[in-house]
């Protein structure tokens, strides 16, 4: 993984956990449920933002990779990830 990439998910994943902390502390405090849920929405879709930096990077890094290297499993194995991360 580049070191750019590596960073910048980094950054983004300490972004997400604040916000799972603060989700956290609206439900102690008895903030209203739609208030909460609205939080949690901007988490998931933090969430699948990060998934889709990371799966741009797989691709362009360790998939092309290994099919340079004439490894066609990863072709079966990258259809699985995907496939799991459109459920």
């Amino acid at each position: 993984m580049p070191p750019e990439v590596k960073e910048a998910l980094l950054k983004r994943m300490s972004r997400i956990e604040g916000q799972v902390r603060g989700i956290k502390g609206m439900i102690d405090r008895d903030v209203y449920c739609d208030d909460i849920l609205n939080q949690m929405s901007a988490v998931q879709s933090a969430l699948k933002a990060v998934s889709r930096m990371l799966l741009d990077s797989h691709m362009k890094t360790c998939v092309l990779e290994r099919l340079k290297e004439d490894d066609s499993e990863v072709v079966d194995e990258f259809l699985k990830t995907v496939s799991k991360l459109m459920k």
